[in-house]
């Protein structure tokens, strides 16, 4: 077989062969439907993660000074326990309040879930 039958025949010969992986400058490509997310979504879904991770992180500090917590006081782990429990649900709550959603919702029971796993742990 010859060269000649190798060839694309897209290309000229005198042109050299460009690497498939480079962008083409005379075939563009074709914009995507697809729209994606808009500002002020990705603005919303930022916020919330933050507000989440945030309160999580103050949820499991109240727990870990419950489990260090000197045992002479009575219900001093207790109630650590409980701000724990409220501080999940706020979060859960805010970041509902957020996405522009009723804060009144079945996931409210997710932010007691942190305060539960720690009263496992203190008690």
């Amino acid at each position: 077989m010859s060269d000649q039958h190798h060839q694309r025949t897209d290309q000229r010969p005198d042109q050299p062969r460009r690497a498939r992986h480079l962008i083409d400058p005379t075939a563009p490509r074709v914009p995507s439907s697809s729209q994606g997310m808009s500002l002020t979504t990705v603005q919303r879904w930022v916020m919330s993660s933050l507000a989440v991770t945030t309160v999580l992180h103050l949820v499991v500090g109240i727990l870990v000074a419950a489990a260090f917590l000197d045992t002479t006081r009575p219900g001093a782990q207790e109630g650590l326990l409980v701000i724990a429990g409220a501080m999940g649900v706020l979060g859960v709550a805010v970041a509902f309040l957020i996405h522009g959603r009723s804060a009144l919702t079945p996931w409210l029971a997710l932010g007691v879930l942190p305060a539960v796993v720690g009263a496992f742990f203190v008690l």
